[in-house]
């Protein structure tokens, strides 16, 4: 389920948008006045949805956009002469008087692209550090020495290992070092 914060400078318009998210669905996890704790919250969360207006009083929401942590998208509803210049970067702009299917129809679509996001994350292979690598080799060298392995057989041992335990490959080769008699 993907986080949404609501800020805007106005209370009632932020407990508004946070009540149809609500009966459409959405886990809205705070309701914010200012920039800041839009920002502080955000943080918190490290990603998500911001639903938020064009102007707060301690910033505007171009500076919102480019000081929030890389994983929220944002969506910004506001008469359209507040955003004269057009929104901000990566940004999704809904124009004022705001249609509620409107609404949900964008939220669905970037609640979408947040589970896409987080897949081509995730699918990604996390890049082993100079530690890790130097204890999958140590741990092959010993296979290869006391078991008589190949340096492909040691390889594959300790891949099916960790992938039958659920452990990483450095964690299983950590094992493997552990077991030394």
């Amino acid at each position: 389920m993907t986080n949404v914060l609501v800020a805007f400078s106005r209370p009632e318009n932020g407990r508004n948008i946070k009540n149809i998210l609500i009966k459409n669905g959405y886990h809205v996890v705070a309701v914010c006045a200012s920039g800041a704790q839009a920002l502080s919250n955000a943080s918190d969360l490290g990603s998500g949805i911001l639903v938020c207006g064009a102007r707060f009083e301690d910033m505007v929401a171009e500076e919102l956009c480019q000081c929030l942590p890389e994983g929220f998208s944002v969506l910004i509803i506001a008469q359209a002469s507040s955003m004269l210049e057009g929104p901000p970067a990566g940004a999704v702009f809904l124009e004022m008087p705001l249609k509620v299917h409107e609404l949900v129809n964008t939220m669905e679509m970037m609640a979408r692209e947040q589970v896409q996001r987080r897949r081509r994350k995730r699918s990604v292979p996390r890049q082993k550090n100079e530690e890790e690598k130097r204890l999958i080799l140590q741990a092959k060298k010993m296979l290869m020495e006391r078991n008589h392995m190949t340096e492909e057989e040691a390889h594959r041992f300790i891949q099916k290992s960790s992938m039958d335990s659920g452990s990483g490959m450095w964690e299983t080769a950590q094992w493997i070092l552990g077991m030394r008699v």
